[in-house]
């Protein structure tokens, strides 16, 4: 039998909303985006170096910048250039790939659900 959450005092727990959920969908797209980009566009050694590589750079950028807990606590407009720049990363990865479709899919729903988020952090 399931029982509900008792509250424990001192310990607050986040509200995890539509809009998180899509961020982090959008991120694990950009990450998985970018690894095919790198193995499926270059050839050997390169493929390797760029298919582990940009994902691995991306996430390290992530967790500095944009991550709930950051390393790096920046400005909020320098917060959504970085975002941004990931962003147009994956978009321009998808369109060298002969993909222009799905790159502007991508980046439409990834800066409207980076633009949504930045105004409900600023107000």
């Amino acid at each position: 039998m399931p029982q509900d959450s008792v509250p424990v005092p001192g310990v607050e727990r986040p509200v995890i909303t539509v809009l998180d959920v899509v961020r982090a969908i959008v991120l694990v797209l950009a990450i998985a985006s970018l690894a095919l980009w790198g193995f499926a566009t270059w050839s050997l050694p390169w493929n390797i170096i760029l298919g582990i590589g940009t994902p691995v750079v991306v996430l390290l950028v992530w967790a500095l910048f944009l991550s709930p807990r950051p390393v790096l606590r920046v400005h909020p407009f320098l917060r959504a250039a970085v975002e941004l720049l990931i962003y147009v990363g994956v978009t321009i990865a998808w369109w060298s790939m002969d993909q222009a479709l799905i790159g502007t899919a991508f980046g439409l729903v990834a800066i409207a659900a980076g633009v949504i988020s930045g105004r409900r952090a600023l107000s």
